[in-house]
């Protein structure tokens, strides 16, 4: 059995390493604060004390950080992945960053004789939690090969975009689409309560007509149930829709829904200081009361 090293064990990375360790997956893990691992150190896991020691006793090293600065501060830093990875290691990212920084560490791990997939997921804390995620891949289609035995127990979907960065591709794109599912979900409640509708029958409704969505289904009677608690923090969710909009100017595109969705959770996020709350905390903007 492969050696998991696990680098993050927030919400979404406390799901991965749990069902890992229940498929019998040794999995050594770091985290900045030792505390937030207590669960997966309850459920089996081993402790290491720095990115590097994880790396250093792994077969397959993986990342789920919070923002890109964070991925390079782990992968490039004195006690960091690249300090200790093992020759013929693999080394996994997962966090949502961008093609560039994949690119990068794909670069690096080569001249190191280290193999490197970007492999940002979709599905939230739920998909964590089941084993239910998506998992878009940039890299080696030999590498992306190896890794599909872990992804078969942590993800229900999975498929290799290309070489390195297209995984972060992927999810950006993915991200584009969420931005706007959440944005209709929102005003939709919104508009609904307005006209006096009854809000747990019209998500019912909607549910099961063309307007049916997977935002709709997961976070609309979390909206109902006044739960904001995060399934994915608003704050990553913006830092997401920033890095796409940045690519698409790249790419000479100009998303104008994606950047009033950006613009929302830029108020979100910056002037009501929600960050630490979940996606669905966009309808804030309007049930200040909630």
């Amino acid at each position: 059995m492969q050696k998991i090293g696990f680098i993050g064990t927030g919400v979404m990375g406390t799901g991965i390493i749990k069902n890992l360790l229940k498929a019998n997956f040794p999995v050594t893990v770091y985290n900045r604060t030792k505390a937030h691992a207590a669960a997966v150190l309850a459920s089996g896991a081993t402790w290491a004390d720095s990115p590097c020691e994880v790396a250093a006793s792994s077969d397959i090293t993986i990342t789920m950080v919070g923002y890109p600065q964070d991925v390079e501060a782990v992968y490039y830093g004195d006690e960091g992945i690249f300090a200790g990875a093992n020759t013929g290691s693999i080394v996994v990212d997962m966090t949502t960053s961008t093609p560039t920084l994949a690119q990068r560490i794909a670069a690096t791990a080569i001249t190191r004789d280290i193999q490197a997939v970007d492999a940002p997921v979709s599905g939230g804390d739920i998909g964590a939690k089941n084993g239910t995620l998506t998992i878009m891949a940039g890299g080696v289609q030999s590498t992306y090969e190896q890794l599909v035995p872990l992804f078969k127990v942590i993800g229900q979907s999975y498929h290799l975009f290309g070489g390195a960065g297209k995984g972060q591709h992927a999810k950006m794109a993915n991200q584009i689409m969420i931005a706007g599912t959440m944005t209709g979900m929102t005003e939709m409640l919104v508009y609904a309560k307005k006209a006096g509708l009854s809000l747990p029958d019209i998500i019912e409704t909607l549910s099961a007509g063309g307007a049916a969505n997977w935002s709709l289904t997961n976070y609309g009677p979390r909206i109902l149930a006044h739960d904001y608690t995060p399934g994915f923090f608003a704050k990553h969710f913006l830092k997401d829709l920033r890095i796409a909009l940045d690519e698409a100017q790249k790419q000479q595109l100009d998303l104008p829904a994606t950047k009033a969705a950006a613009e929302l959770y830029r108020r979100l996020v910056e002037d009501k200081a929600l960050g630490d709350d979940g996606t669905q905390a966009l309808v804030k903007l309007w049930w200040t009361a909630e």
